[in-house]
């Protein structure tokens, strides 16, 4: 069986979980998440604390239990705790604003860009070269994220563009004569 898949998942204070048969959904202090279930593991609330299994000896039961365990296990954490990401912007005159949910973002392009963000999405900007993003499903949060950096990505040669906080760029030498 899976190591991971082996591991109970405690329930903190507040954080609700139904478990039906094609669908789980956790309820909590930062809002709700559902996802479907998968057929190759079965689930048990018991005493407070979530109990996976696969459903039979096969390989795939057996992966799909750590998988499922590991997935719900972020919507408890998410629902409780939430995620966030964190991102600078590197260069003179990168700025970004959030107005709402929407991020308008001045990266050295002739035009303003402004992006979008979805149902649940929180953003946030402590200063004018910092972005925080915040939700409670931790993939929605590393992608809009992701979609963020891809509007400017750094560029190798002076590193200017945005950027994870903890991300290092490796800057390449200009060329010699």
């Amino acid at each position: 069986m899976s190591r991971v898949g082996k591991m109970p998942i405690a329930l903190p204070q507040g954080v609700d979980v139904s478990v039906a048969a094609d669908k789980i959904s956790v309820k909590g202090s930062l809002g709700t998440l559902a996802r479907p279930a998968n057929k190759l593991v079965t689930i048990k609330n018991e005493g407070g604390k979530l109990m996976f299994a696969p459903t039979d000896e096969s390989a795939e039961a057996d992966a799909m239990s750590g998988t499922m365990r590991a997935l719900v296990a972020n919507m408890v954490n998410g629902v409780s705790k939430g995620f966030e990401k964190k991102l600078t912007l590197v260069g003179v005159g990168f700025r970004a604003q959030a107005a709402g949910s929407k991020l308008n973002l001045q990266i050295g392009f002739s035009h303003p860009v402004a992006k979008d963000m979805p149902a649940g999405i929180k953003v946030e900007c402590p200063t004018q070269t910092e972005i925080v993003i915040k939700g409670a499903d931790r993939q929605v949060v590393g992608q809009i994220a992701a979609e963020v950096r891809a509007i400017r990505p750094p560029e190798p040669y002076k590193g200017k563009g945005i950027r994870y906080a903890d991300e290092k760029v490796t800057l390449k030498e200009t060329k010699k004569k």
